[in-house]
């Protein structure tokens, strides 16, 4: 982020956006022109992966292997909301220049999330031996045992980053999230080299498969928290001497909601994949999954430009600076333009790129590519909106619909399903966001007009 050496040898326009202008805002467009970088060469990655994957497996075991890993992923609701109730109160007390409480806030939530992983990790070493996997998955019998030690050691993996990854936490508070992404970025370098190795020297195994993209992740968290919190943000380091189990109400009173949308979220969108494989088959879930990957090129590179305004509406709304809201806002707004001419430009080329990318082993209709870029489009718009509504912490309606809409999701998903096929699954999605797009805007629009009470303004 150290640009100031190199400003002479940029170009006149690069100068004016990099250096002029509000110093909240030269911090996130820095982030956002690092990050395009970080986030570019993440995806191109990504792509690699996946026929990288498949040709070392197969297509039904790739769908077991991302429905395995969707269930895993539920767990990650034990953070109780805590890593985003950080988030808010460590930029606040950031930009108080209260260095001691935000410490006090890092050490705290470390502390809190060892105690419940530690203990969800030796519940589910005890109940994995009477988990049927296979009937869990809809697959054949006889891979119980295999996908029962798989699951394990997924989960292991899985729980010590739980804890460590709040480096990225405590980054992107500090409105870096660019160096949150480059390590991301590096755990996928890892991965892919790893997989590589595996396709030369090995068969295809999902025991391997899981192993190589579940620790290389480890690796990366625990040598990013050692190197920042033995430098930059060692004065934030946590430390037992910091922890103060009382702050923790002062978390949760914003974690906890955090944690009900994170349970929603978790319900509303890591549920596809069991449902179609439970409706369709695994093999099923790999097109679904390919079209969601191809399509959320556009959610990763639009979430680029989002992220690094989180804490600075909280910045922003806690020094009443409401007319710099207002025109990031009208940008973000305009941005989704954008957004909408890109997916309709990758609906266009979708056939020839999957074609490229995978080859001929998997089939996408182009009705599906047609539904998830649909989707992509109501995705980005909400996030602009939780981005602004999570800054300023007040998400209890964005709460009240993420639960609702969890609840309505699965059994509209089911039904629209039997009746027009996979594309039901993402439309329920679609259906559902449109809803609170309307309702966040109108929550927005009496935020930022001093016109919010009640149910608004929480």
């Amino acid at each position: 982020m150290r640009l100031n050496k190199f400003r002479r040898y940029l170009p006149g326009t690069l100068q004016k956006f990099l250096f002029e202008g509000h110093d909240r805002s030269l911090k996130a467009k820095r982030n956002i022109i690092i990050s395009f970088f970080i986030r570019g060469c993440s995806i191109f990655i990504s792509l690699l992966l996946v026929p990288m994957t498949i040709n070392y497996i197969n297509p039904t075991r790739y769908g077991i292997w991302l429905t395995l890993s969707s269930v895993i992923g539920w767990f990650s609701f034990f953070d109780i909301g805590f890593g985003n109730g950080l988030r808010n109160r460590f930029a606040e007390a950031k930009a108080k220049g209260e260095k001691e409480l935000a410490r006090t806030y890092v050490s705290t939530t470390y502390a809190i999330l060892s105690i419940i992983i530690g203990i969800v990790l030796m519940l589910f070493i005890f109940i994995n031996p009477f988990l049927n996997w296979a009937k869990i998955l809809n697959t054949p019998s006889e891979m119980a045992g295999e996908l029962g030690i798989l699951a394990l050691i997924v989960f292991v993996f899985f729980c010590i980053q739980f804890v460590l990854q709040l480096i990225n936490t405590v980054l992107t508070a500090d409105q870096k999230p660019a160096l949150a992404s480059f390590f991301s970025l590096l755990g996928s370098i890892f991965s892919l080299l790893v997989i590589f190795i595996l396709t030369k020297t090995t068969k295809g195994s999902l025991l391997y498969l899981g192993m190589a993209l579940s620790f290389t992740p480890v690796i990366v968290v625990v040598a990013s928290s050692l190197w920042f919190y033995k430098r930059d943000y060692k004065e934030f380091s946590p430390s037992f001497k910091y922890v103060k189990f009382s702050y923790a109400k002062d978390l949760m009173n914003l974690g906890i909601k955090f944690f009900f949308i994170q349970i929603a979220a978790i319900i509303l969108f890591q549920t596809s994949n069991i449902i179609i494989a439970q409706l369709f088959g695994p093999a099923e879930v790999t097109p679904y999954n390919i079209a969601f990957k191809y399509f959320g090129i556009i959610t990763m590179m639009f979430s680029i430009i989002i992220v690094p305004f989180w804490s600075a509406f909280t910045e922003a709304y806690a020094k009443n600076d409401i007319i710099w809201i207002k025109n990031i806002m009208l940008k973000l707004f305009k941005s989704w333009g954008f957004i909408i001419i890109g997916a309709g430009v990758m609906l266009i080329f979708a056939n020839i790129f999957y074609r490229l990318w995978i080859g001929t082993s998997v089939k996408i209709p182009l009705i599906l590519s047609t539904f998830m870029a649909i989707y992509v489009i109501i995705n980005s718009l909400n996030s602009i909106f939780s981005q602004f509504l999570n800054g300023v912490g007040k998400i209890k309606l964005q709460l009240y619909f993420s639960i609702l809409n969890s609840f309505l999701n699965i059994p509209l998903a089911i039904f629209l399903a039997k009746k027009i096929g996979i594309v039901g699954i993402i439309s329920s999605t679609s259906i559902l966001g449109l809803i609170v797009a309307g309702v966040s805007f109108l929550q927005y629009k009496k935020i930022i007009n001093k016109r919010d009470s009640g149910i608004w303004a929480k």
